[in-house]
């Protein structure tokens, strides 16, 4: 189950945001029903490239043996 600042990982991409698949991101907020979850997505340095809110389905838990992949935001 996914709980406030886990960090997550979208499972499809969402051009309007300019965010891809497997971007990751930290859970800020999930509504009572627990079926919206408002996530945070950063560059390494700190900025806020968006903060957007996804349902349920939309997002994933980072399994223990996945490896991360950085890339370059315009």
């Amino acid at each position: 189950m996914i709980s406030e600042l886990d960090v997550v990982a979208l499972s499809r991409a969402f051009p309007e945001y300019k965010l891809q698949a497997g971007d990751t991101g930290t859970v800020v907020d999930i509504s009572p029903d627990g079926q919206w979850l408002t996530v945070e997505f950063m560059t390494h340095d700190g900025r806020t490239v968006a903060v957007e809110t996804f349902e349920a389905g939309a997002l994933r838990e980072i399994g223990k043996q996945e490896m991360a992949q950085t890339r370059a935001m315009a």
